[in-house]
């Protein structure tokens, strides 16, 4: 739900950073955080994360993280490698600010296509999910390591972006006296100028280095020349560079949340995607867009009320038309009652342009020019409540010429109106020292759609808690997860992405894990015994032809400290 320019690749997205979830520190001591994974098949995570100012206005931190596992099935690796680098500088008068996000993904997942047939789950011969065959990749049982990367069939995602953010403020400052000793400098702001830069490159590519031509045939109606396969390939490849500037006035002095703000962006962005073709139309691609925004935001001091507005527009460019408006009400009406928000939104965009260009090096061209502007409208009810320790949400959307895949290289668009009811809800009991809470959902579409959903899902902890010998907090009870049948979508390794099937129904049985947490002062832990369902029952599958893991164990460490 957001417009302008979007390549289209997100499969990945919640192992990355970005600039939205960048964090930025001020602290009076050096602080650091270690986090290491080890789970079932050699599956390990490390996380590294360090922060300190150095002087009083300037403040660094740096973060990364690897996740590696070669894991259950064949050609099923991955190799992760994420930075993270931000930093902010305050002026000594407080009027100037300065802002730097980095961040680097490299993504390396691997592609095996799924299995060949779900029946060999249940083959004696196969008592090692590493040998049942697979559709992309070959015979590869070997499971790995955290150094050996050598992934045979892989979707390689690399994402790197620098953004550098500038500010200024007109306002009033005070000297403010904490006693006779000690006194700080005071600036609240009137009028800022805020100018920002971003620069992002993007790669998305397939690789397949041993393609088996009768496989590529048979199961994705892809064609390679049997006496000289080659390497099939397939890569998009995007550099956007925006440069926005921002004026915000601030109507109630010493109250950052209560803003007004307008701004305009222009954005360049450029495309290259890996083809044999001769044909320059084929392999690049080059625009522009310019993107008008505004925000008004009211969050009185008293945390009573909330209110919030939002606009982009895009006049003119590669994406004139897109635009997003939304607005939202929310007020805190007692301890009893907690707080109830209001939300409405509305997005037109341009589709994504993963679903008008699909090529290979092969010489495989499909493309879909015949796409309109999708349009969303969502409305949300949301109700939580800290003392009865509920939450409710009611989302209703609407959804016009709704784009997606119909096959492994084809996108379509649904030309009809559908909409789409979802109630979600989440409750917590306390008796004694157990802890019951569970979520639950209901999801209706009507209209004829090319989407699919579980009707309910849910999910349900029963938990016991404790605090032991002083400093030892305890976390330990089973979890369960379900959800109705229905008809999940397919996966296209070469596009990374789902697609629309109306075939094969999943039909899973609970999922369910036990779990030990604890915490002893700076140090937590956990243990997770997941997918105990797989020792009783077969497995359950995520996608068609894609089961999930069996049993295995995760253990976790978290250790932060200050220097």
């Amino acid at each position: 739900m957001a417009p302008g320019f979007d390549a289209g690749f997100h499969s990945y997205d919640v192992y990355g950073f970005n600039h939205q979830n960048a964090k930025f520190y001020n602290t009076n001591r050096p602080f650091s955080e270690l986090w290491y994974l080890i789970g079932a098949k050699q599956e390990q995570m490390i996380n590294l994360q360090h922060t300190q100012n150095r002087g009083e206005k300037f403040n660094f931190s740096f973060q990364y993280r690897k996740i590696n596992s070669p894991g259950f099935f064949q050609n099923q690796a991955t190799n992760h490698d994420n930075y993270n680098v931000t930093a902010n500088y305050n002026s000594q008068d407080k009027r100037y600010h300065l802002y730097f996000s980095y961040y680097l993904n490299k993504i390396n997942g691997g592609e095996n296509g799924g299995l060949q047939n779900n029946a060999d789950l249940k083959d004696p011969e196969y008592s090692d999910p590493r040998l049942i065959p697979v559709r992309l990749g070959g015979n590869n049982p070997r499971l790995g390591g955290l150094l050996n990367t050598n992934i045979p069939v892989k979707s390689y995602n690399q994402e790197a972006s620098i953004l550098v953010r500038q500010q200024y403020d007109w306002g009033h400052g005070d000297t403010v006296h904490v006693n006779d000793t000690t006194e700080y400098y005071k600036f609240d702001p009137v009028f800022r100028v805020e100018h920002t830069l971003t620069y992002t490159e993007n790669t998305y590519r397939y690789q397949d280095a041993e393609p088996d031509s009768l496989y590529y045939r048979t199961f994705y109606n892809l064609n390679i020349p049997l006496n000289n396969p080659d390497t099939i390939r397939t890569r998009h490849r995007w550099r956007i560079f925006s440069n926005d500037i921002s004026l915000m006035q601030f109507p109630m002095r010493g109250n950052q949340a209560h803003f007004i703000r307008v701004g305009a962006a222009f954005e360049m962005i450029k495309g290259q995607f890996d083809t044999s073709l001769a044909v320059r139309s084929f392999n690049e691609v080059s625009f522009t867009n310019l993107r008008l925004h505004g925000e008004y935001r009211n969050k009185t001091r008293n945390q009573k009320w909330d209110i919030q507005a939002k606009g982009d527009l895009y006049p003119i460019g590669e994406n004139a038309g897109d635009y997003a408006v939304s607005g939202r009400l929310s007020s805190h009406l007692n301890e009893t009652l907690g707080r109830i928000s209001l939300m409405a939104s509305n997005v037109n965009r341009e589709p994504s342009y993963v679903y008008r260009y699909f090529g290979t090096r092969n010489k495989q061209i499909w493309t879909n020019n015949d796409l309109n502007k999708e349009n969303i409208t969502q409305i949300q009810v949301r109700a939580d409540n800290k003392k009865l320790k509920y939450s409710l949400t009611a989302n209703y959307f609407l959804y016009t010429n709704y784009t997606y895949f119909k096959s492994f290289t084809e996108s379509a668009q649904s030309s009809g109106l559908f909409n789409l009811l979802q109630l979600v809800a989440y409750k917590r009991f306390d008796v004694g020292g157990f802890t019951f809470d569970g979520d639950a959902a209901f999801q209706q579409i009507a209209g004829t759609a090319p989407v699919q959903l579980p009707t309910v899902w849910a999910r349900l902890r029963v938990a016991y808690t404790a605090k032991l010998f002083k400093n030892l907090n305890l976390y330990t009870g089973l979890e369960g997860k379900y959800n109705t049948p229905y008809y999940a979508d397919d996966y296209s390794p070469m596009l990374s992405q789902f697609f629309y099937q109306d075939v094969l129904q999943i039909n899973n049985k609970p999922e369910v894990a036990a779990f030990v947490h604890f915490r002893i002062k700076s140090l937590s832990a956990y243990v997770r015994g997941e997918n105990l369902n797989s020792l009783v029952w077969d497995n359950n599958f995520v996608s068609p032809l894609y089961p999930a893991n069996n049993f295995g164990i995760r253990v976790g460490l978290r250790w932060w400290f200050v220097n």
